[in-house]
């Protein structure tokens, strides 16, 4: 028969137990993020958009190129296989200072380990975080992330809207200084977050958002998305700011993105050190039901939308969150000379846009609120973009637009007392 151990040594079990387990892991430290793709479902073949991912990465280097926003002495990434139904194995990644377009720094390069070996396997619908390496970067830093694929591999998780070009080469290239010609890709592959160790670090931002916030209008290759320049604003002041926006994105459905409600568990809430979050979406919600996007979807209401908005502030705030909204811009005319031209905007449409700028403003809903619909109107026409910051499809902002809507954030009033 066996003896039952005394209380004192059962203690002293428990005590060792908690020692063994109670050492911090090596990865512990301030950790925000620097730069961020949210990751979207790739879409069927049968919708409006192709989505131009590459044909196979079978014995294929993947370099992708991001300009972070906050600095730090360390760095570590994490890839995304969020809506995947197998498994995505990484044969190897490395991370080096980008010298312009796909050339790197041969001496900043790094490779990225997974729990210590060279080689990760992303699971299906989960996330992969890299061991942290010891780097030291700056605000505003281009950061070159090379991955390489050394089986078939299934692109079921993507983010189509990069706003920046990627290279694609035949061969184990992760470590060249220089790669050879390969195929371009402008879509962000995998890669969802790049996160610096930063002990100054104050708060971290994100925008929740869609094209608008994706920067569908910005220059290819520029970095001039809104929240790019937001970012650029108030790195000085220690506030990481990240960019959650998803070109098609809606509040209420999903279709080129999961709905916010459903991602932002993922998108803000889990963010390390987050104190606040901007909401500017709504557009999509309004305008896709009736045209070829969702031709059989009933018309939004002011009711539903609503609904939405507050229970987004109060799962923000129930997580101790600062929550900022932004009105919804001008889009009479947009799209012109596609498929959506007739369809995408109409006066019933702004009527409810309008509305909808107007309970934003009065309802006391949010914290704080950023009016980008009368920074950005046309004073000659309250439907319209102003000519100056209209990106050229009557829907989007340009890089000018871009820059006017960071600048009118009054940083006192969003980030002022973030701990």
């Amino acid at each position: 028969m066996t003896t039952p151990p005394t209380p004192s040594a059962a203690a002293a079990g428990l005590a060792a137990a908690i020692l063994l387990a109670s050492p911090l892991p090596s990865s512990a430290g301030d950790w925000v993020p620097a730069w961020m793709a949210s990751p979207q479902p790739v879409w069927s073949s049968d919708f409006l958009f192709p989505t131009d991912v590459p044909a196979t990465l079978k014995n294929r280097t993947l370099r992708q190129v991001a300009r972070i926003g906050i600095g730090g002495s360390a760095v570590r990434i994490r890839l995304s296989n969020d809506d995947g139904r197998s498994a995505v194995r990484i044969a190897a990644a490395h991370l080096a200072r980008s010298t312009g377009g796909m050339a790197i720094e041969a001496a900043s390069d790094r490779a990225l380990t997974f729990d210590g070996a060279r080689e990760g396997t992303i699971l299906p619908g989960a996330s992969l975080l890299s061991d942290p390496v010891d780097m030291a970067v700056s605000a505003g830093e281009d950061l070159a992330v090379s991955l390489y694929f050394a089986e078939e591999t299934s692109i079921e998780t993507f983010h189509w809207d990069g706003r920046a070009e990627s290279r694609l080469v035949d061969g184990p290239h992760v470590s060249d200084a220089e790669l050879p010609p390969g195929e371009t890709v402008t879509q962000r592959l995998f890669l969802s977050d790049i996160l610096v160790d930063t002990p100054e670090a104050k708060g971290t931002v994100v925008v929740l958002g869609d094209s608008i916030t994706d920067g569908a209008g910005a220059t290819l290759g520029a970095d001039t998305r809104w929240p790019d320049f937001l970012a650029t604003r108030a790195a000085p002041r220690g506030i990481a700011v990240v960019n959650a926006g998803i070109s098609g994105a809606r509040l209420l459905s999903d279709r080129m993105g999961t709905n916010a409600l459903a991602r932002l568990d993922r998108d803000v809430l889990a963010q390390p050190k987050i104190g606040a979050l901007i909401l500017m979406l709504g557009i999509n919600d309004i305008a896709w039901p009736g045209t070829p996007f969702a031709p059989d979807e009933p018309p939004m209401t002011f009711e539903r939308l609503t609904a939405g908005y507050r229970q987004i502030t109060a799962r923000a705030r129930a997580n101790g969150i600062r929550i900022v909204g932004a009105t919804l811009t001008p889009f009479a005319g947009a799209l012109p000379g596609t498929p959506l031209e007739a369809t995408y905007h109409s006066a019933a449409k702004d009527f409810l846009r309008q509305r909808i700028n107007d309970w934003i403003r009065t309802s006391r809903t949010f914290d704080a609120v950023i009016d980008v619909d009368r920074l950005l109107v046309d004073p000659a026409d309250p439907m319209r973009l102003r000519p100056a910051y209209d990106s050229g499809d009557r829907l989007h902002p340009g890089d000018a637009g871009n820059k006017a809507m960071a600048d009118a954030v009054d940083l006192d009033t969003i980030f002022g007392d973030l701990p």
